[in-house]
C-alpha cells in the first residue's frame, strides 16, 4: 500500500510562528546545513505552518 505525504498544514497544535521558527532553526542546526530528503520535507512543512502561523499585515492605503 502507498501513502502520500499531505502537503496541507495541520493547524490542530496552533503554534506561535516564533515556535515553529526555533524548529526550524533546529532542524538547520541538526543537518549541519544540507537537508536529506526527508529533511527537506519537514522544512516544506514547517515553512508552511510558519507561513500561517505569521502575523499578516495590511498594506497602507
Amino acid at each position: 500500500m502507498l501513502h502520500s505525504m499531505s502537503t496541507t498544514v495541520e493547524t490542530s497544535s496552533e503554534r506561535s510562528a516564533d515556535e515553529v521558527n526555533e524548529e526550524i532553526r533546529a532542524l538547520w542546526r541538526r543537518s549541519g546545513g544540507t537537508l536529506s530528503v526527508e529533511q527537506r520535507e519537514e522544512y516544506q512543512r514547517l515553512v508552511l505552518e510558519w507561513a500561517s502561523a505569521a502575523p499578516q499585515s495590511v498594506p497602507a492605503a
